[in-house]
């Protein structure tokens, strides 16, 4: 299984693209990188979340979000 990263951008905008992604069957496996960074005892800088899905769903996940890949 070889994951593709599809989007990275704020929890806000990524929470309803992964709900999209979900509803339409894909399962995107969801980076947060804040969490991460606060629990691993420093902040965050950059993108805070990354999703990725199987490299076999990209071009259907491009097409369910509405964005290029």
């Amino acid at each position: 299984m070889a994951l593709v990263k599809i989007y990275s951008g704020s929890e806000i905008e990524a929470t309803p693209i992964k709900l999209t992604l979900e509803e339409a069957g894909i399962n995107p496996v969801v980076k947060d990188n804040i969490q991460s960074a606060t629990v691993a005892g420093f902040g965050s800088f950059g993108q805070a979340m990354e999703l990725y899905v199987e490299e076999h769903e990209v071009e259907a996940a491009a097409k369910i979000a509405g964005f290029n890949k």
